[in-house]
């Protein structure tokens, strides 16, 4: 279960707009992280907290394939994100690095900037703590959780093959 402050963007975010093409060559993601939505909030990466819940609309993290715009949400701690849809390959790029999604397009429309939120990724159950309201996600299937409790495919694969020696 995590509970953070809402940071709230509409519709076809794209992966040029979480993480603009002019950083791409940053040496780390704490310095991607500073550079993280600034063409579209210009004040997110010096007001986002570690645990805060950046919630989508429709088509969240459509353009490039890039695995950097995932990189730099949760570098700025980011603890997930919530949207109406994702694209497929943001989709699959968080979950490569361990990061959570949820789906869930009431939560999207119904949650507002600045709220509070709890989220249960095993049960996929989204609470608004600000206005109380209960929302329904599918939840992460269990061998995406592990993915995630690895901080990524890779280093799920790699404890997969070291617990079976």
């Amino acid at each position: 279960m995590v509970s953070g402050k809402v940071f709230k963007y509409g519709d076809n975010v794209d992966t040029d707009v979480i993480i603009p093409a002019r950083y791409l060559n940053a040496p780390s993601p704490e310095e991607l992280a500073k550079h993280c939505m600034e063409d579209i909030d210009a004040s997110f990466a010096t007001t986002v907290k570690p645990g805060d819940i950046m919630v989508g609309g429709a088509n969240f993290g459509c353009g490039s394939s890039r695995e950097h715009a995932p990189i730099s949400i949760r570098a700025c701690g980011v603890r997930c994100v919530i949207a109406a849809s994702f694209a497929r390959i943001f989709y699959r790029n968080s979950i490569n690095i361990g990061f959570p999604i949820l789906e869930c397009p009431e939560a999207a429309a119904a949650i507002n900037n600045g709220d509070t939120v709890s989220v249960d990724f095993a049960t996929g159950k989204i609470v608004d703590e600000t206005t109380g309201e209960t929302f329904q996600a599918v939840a992460l299937p269990p061998f995406i959780e592990k993915i995630v409790e690895h901080n990524g495919l890779l280093p799920y694969l790699k404890a997969r093959m070291d617990a079976s020696k």
